[in-house]
C-alpha cells in the first residue's frame, strides 16, 4: 500500500468513528438507553486511528533520523 492509500483509509476511519458517535448520541436521545454495540465499535475504530496516529509519528521520527 503506498501512503497515500493508507492516509485515504484513515481518513475513512475517521469519518466511520465519528459517524458511529454521532449514532451513539441519537440512540441515546432516541430510546434514553446507552447502546453497548455502538460504543464498542467507535472505541474499536478510535483504537485503529492512535494506532495509525502512532505509526505515523514513528515513521517520521525514523526517517529523520535516517537523514541525520
Amino acid at each position: 500500500m503506498t501512503r497515500k492509500q493508507i492516509d485515504q483509509i484513515s481518513i475513512l476511519a475517521c469519518i466511520t468513528g465519528l459517524v458511529l458517535v454521532a449514532a451513539w448520541f441519537i440512540a441515546l436521545a432516541v430510546t434514553g438507553e446507552t447502546p453497548d454495540t455502538l460504543a464498542m465499535l467507535a472505541s474499536a475504530v478510535g483504537g485503529f486511528e492512535l494506532f495509525h496516529f502512532g505509526q505515523g509519528v514513528f515513521t517520521a521520527r525514523a526517517r529523520r533520523s535516517r537523514g541525520r
